[in-house]
C-alpha cells in the first residue's frame, strides 16, 4: 500500500467538486487502504480523495474519544457522503487542513450531524456524530465538494505567528 503524495493549494483538484463513486472493485478497495496509510502517515484525522488528486467522492476518518485517548480509535470509510441532518446549534473551532500546510482557521459548523453514505462494501450506512467528530466528518464532505476550510474560515492564521504569540507570552501577559 503506498503513500500518496497529498496535493496543496493551488492545486485546481481541490476546488472541483468531485464524481460519485459509482463502483465498488479491488481498485478502490486498493484506493481506499492507500488513504488511510497516507492520512495516518501525514499524521490527520480525515481525508478526501481529491486531497491526492483523485477526483471520487470518498474520504476516510479516524478518530478517537475525546475524553479517553487510550481508547481505541474508530476507522470510517465512506463513498459518497452527504450531511443530511445537520443540528441548528452552531460552534466556532480552530481546524487545520493537510491540503493547506501552515495554517488553521476559525470555521463554524453544526455541533452535531447524520452522514449519509456507502461503506466500503457499497452498502448504505448512516453516521451520526457530533462534537470533534462532527467537525471532522463537514471538513471531508467540504472537500468531495470542492469548498476548503480557507472559503468559508471566519478567521485565517498562520501557524508560525501562533507559534510565535506562544513564545512570547509569560505569566505576566494571562
Amino acid at each position: 500500500m503506498p503513500l500518496r503524495e497529498i496535493i496543496t493549494i493551488p492545486h485546481e483538484t481541490l476546488k472541483r467538486k468531485a464524481r460519485p463513486v459509482t463502483s465498488v472493485d479491488s481498485k478502490l478497495q486498493e484506493l481506499i487502504d492507500d488513504m488511510v496509510e497516507t492520512m495516518r502517515a501525514a499524521p490527520g484525522v480525515g481525508l478526501a480523495a481529491p486531497q491526492i488528486d483523485v477526483p471520487l467522492s470518498l474520504i476516510v476518518v479516524e478518530f478517537g474519544d475525546e475524553e479517553d485517548e487510550e481508547a481505541p480509535k474508530k476507522l470510517f470509510t465512506l463513498l459518497n457522503p452527504e450531511i443530511t441532518r445537520p443540528s441548528t446549534e452552531i460552534l466556532t473551532g480552530m481546524e487545520g487542513c493537510l491540503s493547506i500546510p501552515g495554517f488553521v482557521a476559525d470555521v463554524d459548523r453544526h455541533d452535531s450531524v447524520v452522514v449519509k453514505a456507502l461503506n466500503r462494501r457499497g452498502q448504505p450506512v448512516k453516521v451520526k456524530a457530533s462534537g470533534w467528530l462532527a467537525r471532522i466528518f463537514q471538513h471531508e464532505v467540504d472537500h468531495v465538494n470542492g469548498i476548503l476550510m480557507t472559503d468559508i474560515a471566519t478567521k485565517i492564521y498562520r501557524l508560525e505567528d501562533l507559534e510565535d504569540d506562544e513564545e512570547h507570552n509569560t505569566d505576566e501577559d494571562l
